[in-house]
Parts: structure tokens; C-alpha cells; sequence
């Protein structure tokens, strides 16, 4: 698999990567993800799962992997993986997240299962978990899902803890989401940091459903900021198992352009986001080896205008899917 650079960092990465948000704990929001997990929630077991899919994913030839401290135990495993199969550290790109705790105990119906806190306190405390699961590994920390809302883009201590992190050779990211992805990612542009940016990537949601923050996603990746796109799947709707009766529609001309190309709906999905231009990297979330293998299918589709043109008219109103992304259950 090819590597290119990850905005103007150094580091190289391959077109798709690995995100472990439903490898690395019992409950997500991901349709179908009770199902993935074939009621297997010991963490025993989830670990072996995760290592198989990790296995999977290296010998397809991924070599960029996503965790976050929220996402329940996916550090540990991804940190214990990387050491138990003795890859070296520049074999490899990880990036990581703070800014939420896990809070659901290993429970998927847990009341509450992450809490958002962007305090300096929360990422000393949440720097130093990361380094004691990925260490010499840890490429990448970012924010995560920065929004206005936070004030963590207005908080001098947060933004000096992490300019001395990038002073000491780490990248540094935000992620996004909610119907503000566009505004929130327009203010991190402007912050600067002794006369240079101060984040090296970020992290979006843009898929055939929600593909507003493509105009400022593209002005990011001019401006030097790597470029990596989160639930290209839209947390399954862009599959099959979305059997909503007012998405028939949609789902019968995902169908239809899968069955042109003789492909599955996942790969076509993950093919638009590798489409447009500015796109460095697209996160794969698969919590099976059969699913990963459908999604890196996307790297050997065609694609042309028409086929762009059919797809976009799928995407609905920024305020409609994130409502819609609010109401999927956790399983």
C-alpha cells in the first residue's frame, strides 16, 4: 500500500487506516456492532478479537492506527499488539485522543458512557495513560471532538501543554463533530503558535450523507494541515444494515453503483471520501476481518464524475444527520 505524507508532518501513512472505537470496548453506536461481537464482551475476548482484526489490518498492509482514551481498553490493546508482534516504531504511524473519559464501566447499557471534560488537568492526566499504553509509538495526539462550544480552542494553558508536546517531536491534531465541524475548524486555523500553526492534522466526519465540511477540509490541506476522515460509514447507515423504511431509497442507489462496479456499499462509501483531493487518510472502524477486507476494496475501484455526481445527491442537511447520528443506540 502507498504512503504519503500526513499534511506537511513527516509522517507517512497509508491512504487507509485503522480506528479501534469498536474494538476497544463492548458498547458503541456503530449499527450492528452487538452483532460484530457475537456477544463476546469479556475483555479476554475482545482483546483476542481486536489482535485478530489488528492482524488483518497490517497484512492488508495498513500502517496507520486511531485510538482514543475513551475508547474503553483500545489503547491497551493496540499498545500490547504493537509490542507482542515486535513492530518497530518507524514501521508504524498512531494517533490518539484525549478529552473524554470512559465512564460505562464495560457495560453496554451503561446510563453514561463517555464524559467530555477539555481542562489542562484532563489532558495532563489523560497524556500520561496514553504514554503508559503507546509510548515510543505515539505519533499523533489530538484533541478530541474539539467544538466552540468547549472553549478548549480559547484556553491558553490547554493550547501551551500542547505546544510543548510538539516541541518535544509529537503531532498535534483535533477532531470534529457536530453540525459545526466548518466553524470550529476555522477558528484552529488561525491558531498559531510562535508564528506557525499550532495543529498538524485534523480529524473530520465527511461521508456521501454529511459532506459539508469538505470546502473547509480542502482549505486545511492547502494550509498545510493533514487531512484524516472519520466514519466515512456514517456508523453503518452507508451499508446495508440501515433498514430504515425512508432510507430504502438511498440504499437501493448505493445498490446500484455498488453493482456497476461489482463491489460492496462499504467499499463505494470509503471510495468517495478517497476521491476527493485532499483527503490524506480514511479511518476504516471495522470490528471483523471480513468487514475490513470489504472496506480496503475501495483502494482498487474506479471512479468518475458520473458516479460523483449520482452519490451527491445522498447527502442530507448538516442539522438532519447529526440529529439522526444523536439518536443511534449504543450495543
Amino acid at each position: 500500500m502507498e504512503l504519503r505524507s500526513l499534511g506537511t508532518t513527516r509522517l507517512l501513512v497509508t491512504p487507509i487506516g485503522l480506528g479501534l472505537a469498536a474494538l476497544g470496548r463492548p458498547g458503541y453506536i456503530n449499527l450492528g456492532h452487538a452483532e460484530d461481537l457475537e456477544g463476546q464482551y469479556a475483555v479476554e475476548s475482545m482483546a483476542a478479537n481486536a489482535e485478530i482484526v489488528l492482524d488483518a489490518a497490517w497484512e492488508a498492509g495498513l500502517r496507520y492506527f486511531d485510538a482514543a482514551r475513551s475508547y474503553g481498553r483500545a489503547e491497551a490493546f493496540l499498545g500490547n499488539w504493537l509490542r507482542r508482534r515486535d513492530i518497530p516504531p518507524s514501521d508504524v504511524v498512531v494517533g490518539s485522543k484525549w478529552g473524554y473519559r470512559y465512564t460505562a464501566g464495560w457495560e453496554v447499557d451503561a446510563e453514561v458512557h463517555e464524559v467530555k471534560e477539555h481542562s489542562p488537568e484532563m489532558f495532563e492526566s489523560q497524556w500520561a495513560e496514553t504514554q503508559g499504553h503507546l509510548g515510543e509509538y505515539l505519533n499523533l495526539y489530538q484533541i478530541h471532538s474539539a467544538t466552540l462550544e468547549s472553549g478548549v480552542l480559547e484556553n491558553r494553558a490547554v493550547l501551551r501543554a500542547l505546544a510543548r508536546r510538539k516541541q518535544e517531536g509529537i503531532a498535534i491534531g483535533l477532531s470534529l463533530s457536530g453540525a459545526n465541524q466548518r466553524q470550529t475548524l476555522a477558528h484552529a486555523l488561525e491558531i498559531l503558535v510562535d508564528g506557525q500553526m499550532l495543529f498538524d492534522a485534523v480529524q473530520a466526519t465527511w461521508n456521501l450523507l454529511e459532506p459539508s465540511a469538505g470546502p473547509l477540509l480542502a482549505q486545511a490541506r492547502r494550509e498545510g494541515m493533514g487531512v484524516i476522515v472519520k466514519e466515512a460509514l456514517a456508523n453503518g447507515r452507508l451499508t446495508p444494515r440501515n433498514d430504515h423504511p425512508e432510507f430504502a431509497p438511498k440504499l437501493a442507489r448505493l445498490s446500484q453503483a455498488a453493482q456497476r462496479l461489482q463491489t460492496t456499499i462499504d467499499a463505494l462509501a470509503l471510495r468517495a471520501v478517497l476521491a476527493q483531493p485532499w483527503v490524506d487518510l480514511v479511518l476504516s472502524g471495522a470490528a471483523r476481518v471480513d468487514h475490513l477486507r470489504s472496506n480496503v476494496r475501495a483502494l482498487t475501484l474506479p471512479w468518475d464524475d458520473e458516479l460523483e455526481a449520482s452519490l451527491a445527491e445522498l447527502a442530507e442537511p448538516p442539522e438532519v444527520y447529526w440529529q439522526t447520528r444523536a439518536e443511534l443506540a449504543w450495543n
